[in-house]
């Protein structure tokens, strides 16, 4: 009879446990792991975020906090409305006991301190996402590790360190965003099989080349950084991009004429060392053409008149301005800005008396010619109209 009632009080308190699961009782460790997370953690001035959070009730109600039964699944730390002041703090190192973690988000603020190491004990962690705070020391080698990892933004924030090799072969991982931060060496190699479709290394201090990327990239942003080499073999491959941005950076050699067959809205080159004639095979219609600032030479090719802004300035072509740039210009096509200041071009088909459309922008100035109309350029195209003669040894006044 005794262990017919030992057996009945185990069955009881089994269903208790079933029961209190169902009701969404939190898991004790979660419990724990939430209020150290809450310790840790400061409402800024105007933010109410954390009003919220009454222990005396279940966690599961929380503001920012969502379950799946007894478990914290998601935790989104932070007013999420615009213009919210966000969290002071740091992040506890307890986040690593919520087991169960698939998405951790953290508003912009002034949390600062290091990501914690235990964040790699969240094996089911699919979205980690921590921008625009004062967050500082390394990227944790360890999160490498999560397996299911699709998401990893810490832009704007002190990280310092190099990129961990481990990151880039993460299996699941489509978006890497760790712009505008302090990381410093070299962009380590992505696999063929990764399916990144979003990497953003910009406002950073990393050197070396431009690496193999895979061809699912459908975004890349490197300027600002102090990348050297040549990126020929590079982008031919990454044949889904719509938005290209290496400029400022120390990046030479030619660009292929396959790049102005790739499907990109954006194609920004500007303020590299990037020589060589500009031959697309095709009429380009690229909306945002910068390749500013580098040692192209030749003529301007025709083909770009279809881009909708042009930027050829500071560069070293020669030659006559294309007609159809011009017939794009004039007559209200699809080219709105056309900057070929500080070049050696030597002429333009228009008419002194013609009226730009105020919609559009035209910079003429420091070529071998003496502009034919009126078009204000920018400030830092200087005051001269035109290059000195013994520099345009093909001009003749």
């Amino acid at each position: 009879m005794a262990l017919l009632a030992r057996l009945g009080a185990v069955v009881v308190l089994l269903a208790a446990a079933a029961a209190m699961v169902a009701e969404g009782i939190l898991d004790p460790v979660d419990f724990l792991a939430l209020q150290a997370v809450r310790r840790s953690l400061d409402d800024l001035p105007g933010s109410s975020f954390f009003e919220g959070w009454d222990f005396t009730a279940d966690p599961c109600g929380f503001p920012g906090v969502y379950c799946d039964g007894n478990k914290v699944s998601a935790l989104a730390l932070g007013d999420p409305r615009a213009g919210s002041p966000g969290l002071s703090g740091r992040l506890d190192p307890a986040l690593g006991r919520l087991s169960a973690l698939t998405e951790l988000s953290l508003v912009p603020g002034r949390v600062e301190g290091e990501l914690p190491e235990s964040l790699t004990s969240c094996r089911n962690l699919r979205f980690l996402a921590v921008s625009k705070n004062l967050i500082s020391g390394q990227i944790p080698d360890g999160l490498g590790g999560l397996s299911n990892l699709r998401t990893l933004d810490v832009s704007f924030n002190q990280i310092s360190g190099t990129i961990p090799p481990s990151i880039a072969t993460l299996p699941s991982i489509t978006n890497l965003i760790l712009c505008h931060n302090h990381l410093a060496g070299s962009i380590p190699s992505f696999p063929d099989s990764s399916p990144l479709i979003r990497l953003d290394l910009k406002h950073n201090d990393l050197s070396g080349g431009v690496p193999s990327l895979p061809s699912t990239l459908q975004y890349l942003s490197l300027s600002a950084n102090r990348l050297t080499g040549t990126v020929d073999s590079v982008l031919p491959r990454l044949t889904r991009l719509n938005f290209l941005d290496l400029s400022m950076n120390q990046l030479d050699g030619p660009i292929p004429a396959s790049v102005f067959t790739l499907p990109l809205s954006v194609l920004q080159l500007q303020r590299n060392f990037f020589s060589g004639l500009l031959q697309p095979a095709n009429d380009v219609t690229i909306q945002v053409v910068d390749l500013s600032y580098n040692r192209f030479w030749g003529p301007v090719s025709p083909l770009l008149a279809g881009v909708g802004q042009l930027y050829l300035n500071n560069n070293r072509f020669t030659g006559e301005v294309p007609a159809r740039l011009v017939q794009e210009l004039v007559g209200s096509g699809g080219l709105q800005v056309l900057y070929l200041q500080h070049n050696f071009l030597t002429g333009i088909e228009i008419s002194p008396a013609s009226s730009l459309p105020s919609s559009v922008s035209l910079c003429l100035m420091y070529n071998c010619m003496v502009p034919p109309v009126y078009a204000p350029c920018p400030l830092k195209a200087g005051s001269q109209n035109t290059r000195p003669a013994d520099q345009c040894p093909e001009w003749r006044g």
